[in-house]
């Protein structure tokens, strides 16, 4: 048999049948197969059978097939104006930031800290986030205040802090934000050697603090937050106990590879500043152990819910069909293992 010419006259003729029901069509087709092809329908080659079924199938979806396209080109469509429009909207906050402060020139300097302070709380910071870092802490190599370090630190825990709580508390974005803060850091030191210890211990002090604050905020959230939220929430929230539990382990992870990516100078430097902050480090484990706690007494009636929920799921046609398909697949890996077995022996009883 040529199989292109089987396949080209599968596709023409069951296009060709007129009938609203595609019970009639596929028993058309099967008798013209066996008409024209003089073949027994029900005994098809694997390869015949999916040229019967892909026919079917192409044509009896095509209406929902290209209606799924057209959906999927507008979602697109509509990510790629949320992504130009999440820009401009940006953009848009800073000039309104910047025109609001001009009207407040000559306002106290506690109020425009105020401004910059709600600046910070209201864009996206992940973006330029190691602009922002290198050029606070050039800002602060160019004072002369007495508490300049102390300021320097609680600058850096308030970004730390402000990025993270931009998005969701997984350890992936943790280490991402702080290695990014952290080598920013490193660059102005090996820039500025003379100030590097001050400047590697305030950015390491701010983050861990920053760290904190975040995971304290979550701690609270977690006391107040709707069942709803916890529902989604609970799709992964055992490995967010385990992502919590480690937090100092994340932390001293991001040191240690910054360390192994720059100089055998900033690594002994960053190496001796980690492990003067081991006790403080205890403060991070205890925030993280204690909202670990809180989450697993919330999410245990939480819990008991889904699962009931999900009991009703797998009743559903979706969950039947799948349970009777893995069925199948069950049985072809077994006729498959079959096969190869009797294969196997009849080659061992030939060779005798």
């Amino acid at each position: 048999m040529n199989i292109e010419q089987f396949e080209r006259d599968i596709k023409n003729s069951y296009k060709n049948i007129e009938s609203n029901s595609v019970a009639e069509k596929i028993e058309q087709l099967l008798t013209h197969i066996s008409n024209e092809w003089n073949i027994d329908p029900k005994k098809l080659s694997l390869h015949e059978l999916k040229i019967v079924t892909a026919t079917i199938i192409d044509n009896e979806t095509l209406a929902l097939h290209d209606e799924v396209e057209e959906l999927l080109a507008k979602k697109e469509q509509i990510q790629r104006r949320i992504e130009k429009t999440s820009h401009e909207l940006q953009d848009s906050k800073y000039t309104l930031f910047d025109t609001i402060e001009a009207s407040l020139s000559d306002a106290p300097k506690e109020t425009i800290s105020k401004l910059h302070q709600i600046k910070l709380q209201s864009v996206d910071l992940f973006d330029m986030l190691n602009e922002m870092v290198e050029s606070a802490i050039i800002t602060a190599l160019e004072k002369t205040d007495e508490d300049i370090e102390e300021t320097t630190t609680e600058l850096i825990k308030e970004l730390t802090y402000e990025t993270i709580n931009e998005g969701p508390l997984n350890s992936i974005r943790i280490r991402q934000i702080l290695f990014n803060i952290l080598q920013t850091a490193v660059n102005v030191a090996e820039a500025t050697p003379n100030q590097a210890h001050f400047i590697l211990e305030s950015t390491m002090k701010g983050t861990k603090a920053g760290l904190i604050k975040s995971i304290s905020k979550f701690q609270q959230q977690l006391l107040y937050m709707p069942d709803e939220i916890k529902v989604i929430l609970l799709s992964d929230y055992e490995h967010t106990f385990d992502e919590l539990i480690h937090t100092d382990v994340i932390f001293t992870q991001v040191v240690n590879k910054v360390s192994l990516s720059n100089s055998t100078q900033t690594k002994n430097l960053l190496d001796e500043i980690s492990n003067s902050m081991q006790y403080d480090l205890e403060e991070l484990v205890h925030i993280s152990k204690e909202t670990v706690a809180i989450m697993k007494d919330k999410f245990k009636s939480i819990k008991k819910d889904a699962m009931l929920k999900g009991s009703k799921v797998l009743k559903s046609k979706k969950a039947q069909e799948a349970k009777r398909m893995g069925t199948q697949a069950w049985g072809v890996a077994r006729s498959a293992v079959s096969n190869a077995i009797k294969s196997a022996k009849n080659a061992i009883d030939k060779k005798e």
